[in-house]
């Protein structure tokens, strides 16, 4: 059954693989994840609450007592663990995709989609929240500035891009499920030649 809002985005809609959600903390990847699983009756995994569950401890004390190279390699094993598993929505965190070896194995087992927002929008997101390790190393204007110039032309690697403003979600879920849709058309004749 499909749930959320009665909107025609998504309705009898189911994609042919995984869709990995990708950008900048802050984008709205956990949030509109939720939101687009519900509305094609999937289910959501955020990649970040694996990675504790499978460590036995935050990703802040990963990053404090292992270091990021401990952390990145944990990730890498765990979003390519869930992108084993039946098609569902996954919501990674903001470096991810900057792995090479993790971009590889979303591009060949998934569809992914970078949730693009501006620095604006982003500072005020995070604001709302304490537990972002590199934000805590200076200014999170300035090392959100820099992430951007550094990560963007990687995400923009991504299958699909859709941008993230200040709406109310469901306009961005739509915008996700439009994307993906179009996606996944643009692969059944490479699909069905296979076959």
């Amino acid at each position: 059954m499909v749930r959320g809002p009665l909107t025609s985005a998504g309705v009898g809609f189911r994609p042919s693989h995984s869709v990995v959600l990708i950008g900048l903390m802050g984008a709205g990847k956990t949030s509109i994840g939720r939101r687009l699983a519900q509305r094609l009756g999937l289910a959501f995994v955020d990649s970040d609450h694996e990675i504790e569950t499978a460590a036995g401890c935050t990703i802040e004390t990963i990053f404090e007592m292992y270091g990021e190279r401990a952390f990145r390699d944990c990730e890498r094993r765990v979003i390519g663990r869930l992108l084993e598993e039946p098609v569902q929505i996954i919501a990674t965190g903001g470096g991810a995709f900057m792995d090479a070896e993790t971009r590889a194995t979303v591009k060949s087992r998934g569809l992914s989609v970078w949730l693009r927002a501006d620095l604006d929008l982003l500072l005020h997101r995070v604001a709302r929240r304490a537990n972002r390790p590199l934000l805590k190393r200076g200014d999170p204007r300035e090392i959100l500035a820099g992430l951007i110039a550094e990560r963007h032309p990687v995400y923009a690697e991504a299958d699909a891009t859709v941008d993230t403003r200040d709406a109310p979600p469901d306009v961005t879920v739509d915008a996700v499920i439009e994307a993906v849709q179009r996606l996944d058309r643009a692969t059944e004749p490479a699909a069905a030649t296979m076959a």
